[in-house]
């Protein structure tokens, strides 16, 4: 109903206001040559800015009739806020618990007892909070015990256990427990 005036006015302007008029073209053989004088092109740009103003003068008042402002949070806003606060507080104790456990990793664990013990207590710890806490990276986690393989002491056991902990993170991450009958693989 608001955009009738102006959609009026579109539909009564001229259709040839983008194009010059008939009897400036002319044709030489193959193709068509189309002049048009630099008062033909003024009344067409005149008449485009006019149809434009038009429609968005009788816009502005469909825009106006938001007037329903917020001016304190819903209850359920409230609710949620408190959910994603709860959720955030969870990680940042998933986080100091993994950030601790990195550490001993890579400072105090010296034997193959130590390392062994802490890499699956790592992953002990992805398995309880399905997969790694917010703030965490894998790339991160990997380089940090990475860096203590490269340090040099990194015998076939804590391989072992490093390997479970990198496949215990790919499962928590997409855990692909459907089975596909038609693939025997």
């Amino acid at each position: 109903m608001k955009l009738a005036v102006p959609l009026s006015l579109l539909l009564a302007s001229s259709a040839s206001a983008f194009s010059p008029s008939a009897t400036s073209q002319t044709t030489n053989g193959r193709s068509t040559v189309l002049k048009a004088s630099r008062r033909e092109m003024m009344e067409a740009a005149f008449t485009t800015t006019t149809i434009g103003v038009a429609f968005l003068a009788s816009a502005q008042p469909a825009l106006a009739d938001r007037d329903f402002f917020l001016t304190e949070p819903t209850d359920e806003f409230k609710v949620n806020e408190e959910k994603a606060m709860a959720f955030k507080r969870g990680q940042l104790m998933v986080k100091g618990q993994f950030n601790k456990l990195l550490e001993r990793i890579s400072t105090e664990s010296k034997t193959e007892e130590q390392l062994v013990g802490d890499l699956e207590e790592l992953k002990a710890l992805i398995t309880q909070t399905g997969g790694l806490p917010l703030g965490i990276k894998k790339d991160e986690m990997v380089k940090i015990i990475r860096r203590k393989k490269a340090a040099g002491f990194w015998p076939v056991p804590v391989e072992y256990a490093y390997q479970a902990v990198i496949r215990e993170l790919a499962y928590q991450q997409s855990p692909n427990t459907e089975k596909d009958e038609a693939n025997p693989l």
